[in-house]
C-alpha cells in the first residue's frame, strides 16, 4: 500500500492543489493511505508586505522544503510559478502535472474587460510581473498591491477595493469560481509567469523508488515547456517575483518561447520569442535569455539583483 505524506500550504488553492494530487495517484495505485500536511510559510506569514519588497527567493515554499529535507514529509505540492529557479541542495522537482489554463484574467463586477475602464481606473493585483505590464498597457491606470488567498480579493474586490482584479486563471478554475473570470488576458497584454497553472512536486533526491511512482502524474508536455520557460529566467538571473515572465507553447515538434523583462515603472518592456525543438528546451531558454539581454535586457536586469 502506498503511504505519503504531502506538504503544503493552508490555502484554499493550495489544499485543492494538493487533493489533486492525492485522488490522481489514488486513482492510479487503489488503496492508499496519504495524508496532506499544512505548512505556513514566510509568504502567508507577512500578509501585509507587497511581495516584491519581501525578498522574493523561497517565500511559498522555503518551510516545506526544510520539512521535506527533515523527513517530516515525503513530497511537496508546489504552484510551478512560486518555486526558486534554484532547489535546494539533495530536493528536486520529480514532476510537472498537466498545467491548467495558464493565463491571467480580468476579473470586475462593472466593467467586461480592461480596455472598458474608465480612465485613471484601479486595478489591484499582487504580482510585480502583472503590475508592470498592466501599466505598459495602460499608463494611466493606478495599479494597487493586493495580498491575501482568492476569497479575500474578490471579497475586496467586490467592497470598492477596486474597479478590478487580475489574477491567475488556473486559481479560479481550481476552486470552481471561474463564473468571476470577466476577461481572458491575450500573452500580448500580459505574457505568464513561468510555469504558471502547473504543479511541481518536490520530492528528496534520494527516493528513487518515489520518484518511479509519481512518474504517472508527470505530464512530458507540461514539462518540457515549463522547462524552457523556467531555464529563461535562471539564465537571466532573476526570481520569480521580478518584473519578467516566459511563456512557451508547443508548435508541432517544436517549442515557441517567449519572454520579457520590464522596468519597474512598466515604461519600457523588453519582449522576445524564439522557436526551437522541444528535445533541447533547456537550451531554448538559455538562447532566449540571451537574445533579450542583447536587446537592452543587463540594463533593465540591473534594477534588481538575483534573488
Amino acid at each position: 500500500m502506498l503511504k505519503l505524506k504531502i506538504g503544503t500550504r493552508g490555502s484554499p488553492l493550495a489544499l485543492a492543489q494538493a487533493k489533486w494530487v492525492r485522488e490522481n495517484l489514488i486513482r492510479y495505485y487503489g488503496k492508499c493511505q496519504i495524508q496532506i500536511v499544512s505548512i505556513k510559510t514566510e509568504g502567508d506569514r507577512l500578509k501585509d508586505v507587497p511581495i516584491s519588497q519581501m525578498g522574493g527567493k523561497g517565500l511559498f515554499v522555503k518551510e516545506i522544503e526544510k520539512a521535506l529535507l527533515e523527513g517530516v514529509i515525503d513530497l511537496a505540492v508546489h504552484s510551478v510559478k512560486d518555486l526558486p529557479m534554484e532547489l535546494p541542495p539533495g530536493l528536486f522537482i520529480t514532476a510537472i502535472t498537466k498545467r491548467e489554463d495558464p493565463f491571467d484574467v480580468f476579473v470586475s463586477k462593472s466593467y467586461s474587460s480592461l480596455n472598458d475602464l474608465p480612465p485613471h481606473s484601479t486595478i489591484a493585483t499582487g504580482s510585480l510581473r502583472r503590475r508592470v505590464q498592466l501599466i505598459n498597457y495602460r499608463s494611466d491606470l493606478t495599479i494597487k498591491e493586493i495580498r491575501g488567498n482568492v476569497d479575500t480579493r474578490i471579497r475586496k474586490l467586490n467592497e470598492g477595493f477596486a474597479e478590478g482584479l487580475v489574477l491567475a486563471a488556473a486559481a479560479l478554475k481550481r476552486l470552481k469560481k471561474e463564473d468571476k473570470i470577466t476577461q481572458y488576458l491575450h500573452p500580448d497584454i500580459c505574457l505568464p509567469a513561468a510555469g504558471q497553472g502547473a504543479l511541481g512536486i518536490e520530492i528528496r533526491g534520494e527516493d528513487k523508488s518515489l520518484k518511479k511512482k509519481l512518474t504517472v502524474i508527470n505530464d512530458e508536455e507540461s514539462s518540457l515547456v515549463i522547462t524552457a520557460e523556467r531555464s529563461c529566467l535562471h539564465s537571466l538571473g532573476v526570481s520569480c517575483h521580478t518584473p519578467a515572465a516566459a511563456y512557451g507553447e508547443l508548435n508541432g515538434g517544436d517549442i515557441l518561447l517567449k519572454g520579457l523583462v520590464a522596468s519597474l515603472d512598466g515604461k519600457r518592456v523588453i519582449k522576445k520569442k524564439m522557436l526551437g525543438p522541444k528535445e533541447e528546451a533547456e537550451m531554448l531558454g538559455e538562447l532566449l535569455a540571451k537574445k533579450i539581454i542583447d536587446a537592452g535586457g543587463r540594463k533593465l536586469l540591473s534594477q534588481f539583483s538575483k534573488k
